[in-house]
């Protein structure tokens, strides 16, 4: 199957946004992609936290769900609906949602980011709990006889979600980012290699990469990597569909060889 990445750069305008992610879910489709993911915030980028609570829409849908299914089901694609909001249960806050569509565009998985990243270095400060209600269960979804899981861009630093995604294991790991430039530049691709290595899958990262309206800078560095760690594309920053193959021989390849996920004893 071919996956493709998708990278965006993405603005405070909704609409613009969802033009710029139809016609890179489109261009995917062109490439020969059968399932395609957008990064975290595809939809808004806004100018502050608190703008994600005005777009928020139900579980029961909205405009940027009705977009998401309107293109799975125009170019028969899986699609990985990168982080929109969902209205939760909590005052003033929402649920940052990773929803999958698939090609009859029903939306067949969502999946709430668990972990909210909050970081201070003195120059920089960032909370997501200030508007974000954290979820509470790890996802997976079956596209076509693979075991995909569902992470959100900090999760990537906690790998006992992704060791609690893999009984059995997944073939692919998704997770969408908007990762900061400073935390990006020393950690992004390591951690994501990382998860690839131990949990012997592919792993797929779409993120957000550039500088946004808002003043904000993105690492970018949109990414597929094989189960054995091999970096086979990257973009590192700007607009771009990041297209690979997913090869089920290799998986199989790499856990005959090594059979680490069977060699757990915690």
């Amino acid at each position: 199957m071919r996956i493709a990445a998708l990278q965006m750069v993405s603005t405070p305008d909704v609409g613009t946004n969802l033009a710029t992610a139809m016609r890179l879910c489109r261009h995917a489709a062109a490439e020969g992609a059968r399932l395609v993911a957008l990064p975290e915030y595809f939809c808004l980028m806004g100018r502050r936290d608190e703008d994600k609570l005005v777009i928020a829409e139900d579980d029961d849908g909205g405009p940027i769900q009705q977009a998401l299914s309107d293109i799975a089901r125009q170019e028969g694609l899986w699609v990985v609906g990168g982080t929109l909001p969902l209205r939760s249960t909590q005052p003033g806050r929402v649920r940052n949602a990773c929803t999958v569509w698939s090609p009859t565009g029903q939306r067949v998985a969502c999946y709430d980011k668990i972990h909210l990243f909050a970081f201070d270095n003195g120059r920089e400060r960032y909370d997501e709990a200030r508007v974000l209600q954290a979820g509470t269960t790890p996802v997976t979804v079956d596209i076509e006889g693979l075991r995909v899981g569902l992470s959100v861009c900090y999760d990537l630093r906690f790998p006992e979600l992704y060791r609690a995604m893999m009984q059995p294991p997944c073939d692919l790991v998704v997770v969408p980012s908007a990762f900061t430039y400073t935390t990006g530049a020393a950690h992004w691709e390591l951690l994501l290699r990382a998860r690839a290595v131990e949990n012997q899958c592919y792993v797929m990262a779409p993120a957000q990469g550039g500088r946004h309206d808002n003043g904000r800078r993105t690492w970018g560095h949109s990414l597929v990597c094989d189960p054995w760690g091999d970096l086979l594309a990257c973009q590192p920053e700007g607009e771009a569909a990041v297209v690979a193959e997913l090869d089920p021989a290799r998986l199989a390849q790499v856990r005959a060889q090594l059979p680490a996920l069977a060699h757990r004893r915690l």
